[in-house]
């Protein structure tokens, strides 16, 4: 979808997103004006204010999107890599191309993320603007400075996946559909400071504790960004650009809060709502559901079909060493045998009946999992890497330990900066595997994707070639490429 047709789309961007919002029971704990909602008062109302918000959580929960389901970025991530295996091609059509490293802009096949992330950024650009407008001078402070960090966060967060996919992007960053049509693609260096920018803003902006509905009160709920999500993806970002004194320094203020985020919890409890290993969760919005991703990655009793589709590879499993807990059958992976054939699949969402229903619970106060957006495990590991880089080897073992501890595993053994780097990779491969498509995103940026992928492609896809430029999705042709003059194709599509 090119910058104009989006404006368009958005044009009347706030009312139908508010009162959509109005159905999310948790996010929203303060009803709304009763009044038909005008474009001309919606920031001038906290409620309404924060519906804008609460629209898109919701619209992350659902399902064919980005975030999770049957085209998240967890999916084809994988299915991109070496995590997960097609089972006999079924399912979407776009899954074979992520499969077998085929992917055609001429089919619009691997262009899934591209319209649904830049949707995103459109609303949260919208929502600063609302809240940096006149109108806005009457919310509560407190809440117009929570809403204005959530935006300027969530914007980052965003902005973050489409240069992970698809290198130089469009740096839009206002709603003016004059400016937007004729922008074109910005390097992937000129982004990653406009979204340390942004998560530098909302560090300053966001509270530090989780708060609920009205962000007025406090809150156990962890369903949105604090001021640890932030220092979390900067901790991230800045281990992914070479900033490595930065990214210790982030990581260090999340992993030092005790009261919040220490021990690391068992395995079976980090993917639970509110788990001390949360850092952000997406909460489900409809009654008696727990996690999309458990209903498309949970194998029913009958095995994979078109609703899920895949399993984890054996790649992936062979990759993990003796006794490491998280292989073992219903802790991170579980096996089911089908006619003699057994299938592994992710297991860290449980709670998915046989029959491949969701669990049926009492209502929406019963939800057990949420989904996670950022976890503490990551955070060790981005902390050892960034020390390591530093040569500061026995720090690094320390973090990398800890992981390795709740995992059942004796500590590592690597000693050289070499080796530390090696064992780290290796353990983000096992520790995040199936998780918003961290393997073939680390796989991209250690330089390793054309030694690995060249192996694993013709595996995937009897005898085809591996091309360097397969690692970069295309950008959609009719929408953009067609009609946006100043955007230009990733080579090779």
């Amino acid at each position: 979808m090119n910058c104009s047709t989006l404006c368009r789309k958005m044009n009347r961007f706030i009312l139908v997103i508010s009162l959509f919002s109005l159905s999310c029971k948790k996010l929203v704990e303060t009803p709304p004006p009763t009044n038909v909602l005008a474009e001309t008062n919606t920031f001038s109302v906290d409620a309404t204010a924060i519906a804008v918000l609460n629209g898109i959580y919701i619209s992350m929960n659902e399902d064919n999107q980005p975030i999770q389901g049957r085209k998240s970025i967890s999916l084809l991530g994988g299915l991109s890599a070496d995590e997960l295996t097609l089972y006999s091609g079924i399912g979407e059509p776009s899954y074979e191309g992520y499969y077998r490293n085929s992917l055609s802009a001429l089919d619009e096949i691997g262009t899934q993320h591209w319209a649904p992330l830049f949707s995103y950024i459109f609303r949260c650009n919208a929502a600063i603007e609302g809240l940096m407008s006149p109108q806005a001078s009457s919310l509560t402070p407190i809440v117009k400075q929570q809403l204005l960090g959530e935006a300027r966060f969530l914007r980052a967060f965003f902005y973050f996946y489409l240069v992970s996919l698809f290198g130089d992007v469009p740096l839009v960053l206002s709603t003016d559909p004059s400016v937007n049509v004729s922008l074109s693609r910005t390097s992937k260096e000129e982004v990653f400071k406009q979204i340390i920018s942004d998560l530098v803003e909302a560090e300053k902006l966001l509270s530090s504790d989780y708060l609920d509905g009205t962000l007025l009160t406090n809150s156990v709920e962890r369903v949105r960004p604090t001021r640890w999500a932030a220092n979390a993806f900067l901790a991230r970002v800045y281990l992914f650009i070479g900033d490595f004194a930065n990214a210790e320094a982030m990581s260090s203020l999340l992993i030092g809060n005790n009261h919040l985020y220490g021990p690391l919890p068992d395995l079976n409890d980090v993917f639970l709502k509110n788990s001390r290993e949360a850092i952000w969760q997406l909460q489900p919005t409809a009654i008696d559901f727990n996690t999309t991703e458990a209903t498309v990655l949970v194998l029913p009793e009958a095995g994979p079909s078109d609703a899920n589709p895949v399993y984890v590879s054996d790649i992936l499993f062979n990759s993990f060493e003796p006794d490491d807990l998280r292989a073992l059958p219903k802790n991170w992976i579980d096996t089911i045998a089908i006619s003699g054939t057994t299938y592994r699949f992710p297991y860290k969402y449980k709670l998915n009946l046989p029959d491949g229903s969701i669990t049926s619970n009492s209502g929406s106060d019963n939800m057990q999992e949420y989904f996670m957006m950022l976890r503490v495990g990551e955070q060790y590991l981005i902390r050892a890497e960034a020390r390591a880089q530093q040569s500061k080897v026995a720090e690094a073992k320390e973090d990398l330990n800890v992981i390795r501890t709740r995992a059942g595993l004796p500590n590592t053994t690597a000693d050289s900066k070499e080796e530390m780097l090696a064992a780290i990779l290796h353990e983000r491969r096992v520790e995040l595997f199936s998780e918003w498509g961290h393997r073939w995103i680390d796989l991209k940026r250690t330089g390793t994707i054309d030694a690995v992928m060249s192996i694993v492609t013709p595996l995937k896809s009897n005898g085809g070639s591996w091309e360097s430029y397969q690692q970069l999705y295309p950008i959609p042709k009719t929408s953009d490429i067609d009609r946006a003059p100043n955007i230009k194709q990733n080579t090779g599509y």
